[in-house]
């Protein structure tokens, strides 16, 4: 790969809304903010995978890079706080699923009928009796529970991976419609395991748009690897904390997708079809909920090895001698997706923005926020967070398990992805109207001309995706930001474009064009907000209509 460096000409003061002043100090620390991206996205890096020599030059440099501007570490070995993962894969000849009826035997074929997905923690045999569920989903908001009256105890949930039938807010959807929320209400209710059943595509129906799928319905599917095609003939792996104190999978035994094919033999003697259950799918109508005849007996058996990874951690330490004790947060994710299928000849999966460009950002907002010679009230940690990639794990760990106290951290501000692709008019801010962060958002884009918008595509449930949702799901106010656009303009196009083309593909590489002046003002706004709210007498608080307010600890 040759290297191109594109540097964006100065924007226009009037359209910046900045002092002419300003702009050789913002090109040259976009400039500095660059020169971060270009060694975590080198090829030498190989993509930055978590239990790689790539990864941990990674953290050498974010290491070295946190000693030299004079940030405290704020680790568990110094600035190094060490996260073990468990991978686990499926032994394919060590797999078999039978349906046991009338004590008579009927194989399904791995691969045909059904896959295994090694989400599931099964490692020998069992035998169980499974259950359909319908939807398999409780919602509170919505009054809608397919458990209600259900004996799901020691038993498969049989659900269709489908969203029911009722209106509910975007957060609610994103929230419940996640893998670990809908194993956690199944297994709140008894349940063992779970397999999600294919059905036919049925006829077209009036309200036909309620059966598509929602976007993220892949993260959905609690089976695991449904949104990837299911199983291959080499099953990927599963990696999760080797810590079983933060895995909301825990306890799951059975992890399984039914195809469409293997419809037919599950729900054979329980007087429904899958083109039944298709048909009401399609017209927006609940789903009966029935016992399955007879068992299922499974046998897997799973190859583990624990990787060794690692959250990079320093500390700004606050001036107020009892607000220092408190902490905001600033994460950004170090790894990515590695080596992988070749793409126009290249197979190393750089991450230049996905999310070298988010580690940069802490970086220079650290060096910035240091060389500013404000004193802060609360300290800030500065996260560089492992095994993002793998589902927030390196920021779920850092959550569970903090290196300072966890009621003690205020707030977090994560970057991810945020696409310095064209001049900064507008930052999008994912959580804008959930938490009293808002306010303080919009204030700090003001004293750089910036104007902040909520989210383009909030059905795209970018607010629970990245690493921001570890914090979250434990109470804490958080923000996430892209760079913002209007609907219709050339921006748009840009930006929807590169998530078409360039996400998770070799192409998200150093030869890109990147605005560097628009990424040194979203750092400088990025560190005004750290600033406002390291310094605010008065914590951030969920806003009182907010769906995550009911994650807040009690005061």
């Amino acid at each position: 790969m040759k290297l191109k460096i594109f540097v964006v000409p100065l924007l226009a003061a009037a359209s910046a809304g900045i002092v002419v002043a300003q702009s050789a100090n913002l090109s040259s620390e976009g400039k500095a903010w660059w020169a971060h991206v270009q060694f975590l996205a080198d090829d030498k890096l190989e993509g930055r995978n978590v239990g790689t020599p790539g990864f941990d030059k990674a953290v050498e440099y974010v290491e070295g890079q946190f000693k030299a501007i004079g940030l405290k570490p704020a680790g568990v070995n110094g600035y190094r706080q060490p996260v073990k993962l468990d991978s686990r894969v499926l032994v394919p000849d060590q797999t078999s699923l039978v349906l046991v009826r009338d004590g008579k035997e009927r194989p399904l074929v791995v691969g045909q009928d059904a896959t295994l997905s090694a989400r599931g923690e099964l490692d020998g045999a069992m035998e169980a009796a499974m259950v359909f569920v319908g939807y398999g989903m409780s919602i509170p908001e919505a009054s809608w529970d397919d458990f209600a009256g259900q004996s799901l105890k020691g038993k498969i949930a049989v659900y269709v991976n489908q969203f029911p039938p009722v209106k509910v807010s975007d957060n609610v959807r994103s929230h419940v419609n996640t893998a670990d929320e809908r194993w956690l209400a199944l297994k709140r209710a008894g349940a063992i395991g779970v397999a999600t059943i294919a059905l036919p595509r049925p006829q077209a129906a009036p309200n036909a748009a309620a059966a598509t799928p929602p976007a993220g319905a892949a993260q959905a599917g609690a089976a695991g690897g449904a949104g990837r095609g299911g199983q291959a003939t080499q099953p990927a792996p599963v990696i999760t904390l080797l810590d079983r104190e933060l895995v909301d999978a825990a306890g799951q035994a059975l992890a399984m997708n039914i195809t469409a094919r293997g419809a037919a033999a599950v729900l054979a003697g329980s007087g429904h079809t899958a083109e039944e259950l298709a048909q009401l799918v399609a017209d927006a109508k609940p789903l009966p909920r029935f016992p399955l005849p007879g068992t299922l007996k499974a046998r897997a058996a799973l190859k583990r090895e624990t990787i060794e990874t690692t959250n990079v951690a320093g500390m700004f330490e606050g001036s107020d001698p009892a607000l220092k004790s408190e902490y905001v947060v600033m994460t950004a994710h170090l790894d990515h997706v590695g080596i992988g299928r070749a793409v126009n000849g290249d197979s190393i999966y750089n991450g230049a923005m996905d999310d070298a460009c988010g580690v940069a950002a802490v970086i220079e907002t650290a060096r910035l926020l240091k060389a500013s010679g404000v004193k802060t009230k609360r300290s800030v940690v500065f996260v560089a967070v492992t095994a993002e990639e793998k589902g927030l794990l390196g920021s779920r760990y850092f959550a569970g398990k903090p290196t300072v106290p966890f009621k003690q951290i205020v707030a977090d501000i994560n970057l991810d992805m945020f696409l310095p692709l064209y001049p900064l008019k507008v930052i999008e801010v994912q959580g804008l109207a959930e938490s009293s962060l808002g306010e303080s958002v919009r204030a700090a884009a003001k004293t750089m001309g910036v104007e902040v918008q909520t989210d383009r595509e909030p059905e795209q449930n970018r607010f629970i995706r990245s690493d921001q949702y570890s914090f979250i799901r434990k109470g804490v106010p958080a923000l996430a930001f892209k760079f913002g656009y209007e609907f219709g303009s050339a921006d748009e196009t840009t930006r929807r474009t590169w998530v078409r083309d360039i996400y998770h593909q070799p192409g998200d590489d150093l030869n890109q064009p990147v605005n560097l002046e628009a990424a040194a003002t979203f750092n400088r706004v990025i560190m005004t907000l750290l600033q406002r709210v390291a310094s605010d007498t008065a914590r951030p608080t969920w806003n009182a209509d907010s769906f995550f307010k009911r994650f807040a600890l009690p005061k």
